[in-house]
């Protein structure tokens, strides 16, 4: 059975081609309150996972060992632009650990702000790994390295000692046993784990309502979604929908993106986690459903949600610029996701 058509792209009123995918909704109970295709589907999580890759250097005192800000926690959670600020907190997070840049094992990316990366373009600037969009989560592993007194040698291995215990969160967290899970090699080459869509809504809902889980966890998770909240351009950055979304809806809403069309999200009031998986891993369509989740919650006004409406639907344009076409969200489908507010 197919998953249903969740995203259309439409020229002159016909449907050209549309974006199928997944939508899990689950309550603090676990339950399945909203579900659209298959929610047992197997997906990496991608860079959503990073909120909880991130957890054990909160929970196990990184932030007091090494004087960690605000931003410098947050951007540890993101999939940053590269601009300028995220480069200066990364350096600034190298430096209280005595490390510099060399030590990145993300490898070496444009960055992914357009203006940026044209500016090195032209002026014949290159990039280096503190440009990789994971710049910042490597920066908080070989902190944890350092907490912990582990060597940083070798630290993206799935055998290195963080690894292995950041593989044991992400089991409590996801509340699916690692010996289910396929570990393969994310972007940045750090090891990256398949989960089916239900438990990454799971994981997103546990980061906001964890009671089984202990304390020192549960500050950690609650620590985690109100730095991201709150240093929402850490996660992403200028005309970036994490960002933009998350300056609307925090502490409310919180979201993360993954490559290949992977969107979760944690309704923090309602105790609600979410995970979108987009089947053709485009990345437009998850905002577009994320975007009609938020709007059919009602949490938020219009007036509130009017700076990122337009993901709800975009405009297709032409060379000429002239309007000829949009991809635009299945509205009917998330109707009933509403009834849950």
């Amino acid at each position: 059975m197919e998953n249903p058509i969740l995203v259309q792209v439409l020229r002159g009123g016909i449907l050209e081609s549309f974006h199928r995918g997944v939508v899990c909704v689950v309550n603090q109970e676990n339950e399945i309150v909203f579900q659209l295709g298959n929610i047992e589907q197997i997906c990496y999580p991608r860079s959503a996972l990073k909120l909880v890759q991130a957890l054990p250097l909160v929970e196990l005192g990184g932030i007091e060992k090494f004087g960690f800000t605000s931003e410098e926690i947050a951007i540890t959670c993101g999939s940053h632009n590269g601009e300028g600020r995220h480069v200066e907190v990364v350096e600034s997070m190298l430096a209280k650990i005595g490390l510099n840049l060399s030590h990145l094992g993300c490898g070496i990316q444009y960055p992914t702000h357009k203006e940026t990366s044209e500016t090195f373009l032209k002026s014949g600037i290159k990039p280096t790994a503190i440009h990789n969009n994971c710049s910042g989560k490597h920066a908080g592993m070989l902190a944890l390295c350092l907490l912990l007194g582990y060597s940083i040698e070798n630290y993206l291995s799935p055998s290195h000692p963080i690894q292995k215990l950041i593989l044991s969160y992400i089991e409590e967290i996801y509340q699916y046993p690692a010996e289910k899970m396929v570990c393969a090699l994310d972007g940045c080459s750090a090891p990256i784990y398949s989960i089916p869509v239900y438990h990454q809504a799971i994981a997103f809902k546990n980061l906001t309502y964890s009671n089984h889980l202990r304390p020192t966890l549960q500050k950690a998770c609650k620590k985690i979604l109100k730095l991201v909240g709150e240093e929402a351009f850490m996660i992403a950055g200028t005309n970036r929908y994490c960002t933009e979304m998350m300056e609307i809806t925090a502490p409310k809403v919180i979201g993360k993106t993954g490559a290949e069309g992977v969107f979760c999200m944690s309704f923090t009031e309602q105790n609600l986690g979410v995970c979108i998986k987009i089947d053709d891993g485009k990345m437009l369509p998850q905002y577009q459903v994320a975007q009609a989740l938020l709007e059919s919650s009602h949490l938020f006004s219009d007036e509130d949600l009017k700076p990122i409406q337009g993901y709800a639907k975009k405009e297709i344009k032409n060379f000429n610029k002239l309007i000829c076409g949009e991809t635009t969200v299945n509205r009917a489908l998330f109707d009933p996701f509403s009834r849950l507010f």
